[in-house]
C-alpha cells in the first residue's frame, strides 16, 4: 500500500466527513470511503442494535443488508457481536469464513451462501460512547491484509468522531427547534385564553402528562389546530 498516497486520501476524506450537512449523509460517506480506501473491500455497511433489534445503516450493497439479517436472525455473528458488545474486541479480521464455523455455527455456512467470502469490523466509538459497528464484506477469501486492517481501523477513528459530532448536532438542532414549537404554542395559548406564560405552560404540561404525549408533540399540535382540548 501506498501509505503516503493513504494519508493524502485520509485526509481528504476526514474533511468530508465533517462537512456532511446531517448524520445519515455522514454514514454514508463512512461507508463509501471504506470501500474506496480499504484495500479488499466490495461492500460496506453500518450495523447498530436499538432495543434488541438490528438496524443496517448506509450500506452500500444489499449483501450488508441480507448478512446484518441472517445475523439478528441466528443471533450470532461477528458483526452481530461486535454492535453488541462494548468491551473485549473492537476489531475482527475473518480471512475465511469456512474456517469459522466452531465460532459461528449456523451464521458462517449461511454467510458463504450469500457470497461473503472474507470479512472485517470495527467498533465505531468515542470515549463517551459506542456508535455501533463498521462492517467490510469482500467476495474473496483472504482479501483483507493487515495493511486492510490498519486503514479501516484509522478510518473508523475518524468515523467516529465525525459521527458523533454530526448526532450532536442533530440534538441540537433538534432541541432548538422544540424550543421554538414550545415558545409558538405558550404563545398561541396565551393569546386565545387571555393566560400568562406560566400558565400556558402549565396547559401544555398537563396535557402531556394526562395524555402521555411528549410535550413538544403536543406543542405542534396547538401549532397546527390552535389549541387543545
Amino acid at each position: 500500500m501506498d501509505w503516503r498516497r493513504f494519508a493524502l486520501q485520509m485526509a481528504s476524506m476526514a474533511r468530508d466527513l465533517l462537512a456532511q450537512d446531517s448524520v445519515d449523509a455522514t454514514l454514508r460517506q463512512i461507508s463509501a470511503s471504506a470501500v474506496d480506501l480499504v484495500d479488499g473491500c466490495d461492500a460496506a455497511g453500518i450495523l447498530v442494535i436499538r432495543a434488541g433489534a438490528v438496524e443496517t445503516l448506509a450500506a452500500t450493497a444489499q449483501l450488508v443488508v441480507d448478512s446484518d439479517r441472517l445475523q439478528e436472525q441466528l443471533g450470532e455473528g461477528p458483526c452481530f457481536d461486535a454492535a453488541r458488545e462494548s468491551v473485549g474486541e473492537r476489531v475482527f479480521r475473518i480471512a475465511d469464513l469456512t474456517l469459522e464455523q466452531p465460532r459461528w455455527p449456523a451464521y458462517a455456512p449461511r454467510a458463504q451462501a450469500l457470497g461473503v467470502g472474507s470479512m472485517m469490523g470495527f467498533l465505531l466509538f468515542t470515549e463517551d460512547e459506542d456508535l455501533g459497528a463498521l462492517n467490510l464484506y469482500s467476495s474473496r477469501t483472504g482479501a483483507f491484509t493487515e495493511a486492510s486492517e490498519v486503514a479501516g481501523w484509522l478510518l473508523a477513528s475518524h468515523a467516529a468522531v465525525a459521527l458523533s459530532s454530526a448526532r450532536e448536532h442533530a440534538q441540537m438542532k433538534e432541541a432548538m427547534g422544540t424550543r421554538h414549537t414550545i415558545g409558538e404554542a405558550m404563545g398561541i395559548l396565551m393569546g386565545r385564553h387571555h393566560i400568562a406564560e406560566d400558565a400556558a405552560f402549565d396547559v401544555l404540561r398537563r396535557f402531556s402528562q394526562e395524555n402521555n404525549m411528549k410535550l413538544r408533540d403536543v406543542a405542534r399540535r396547538v401549532c397546527e389546530e390552535g389549541g387543545v382540548e
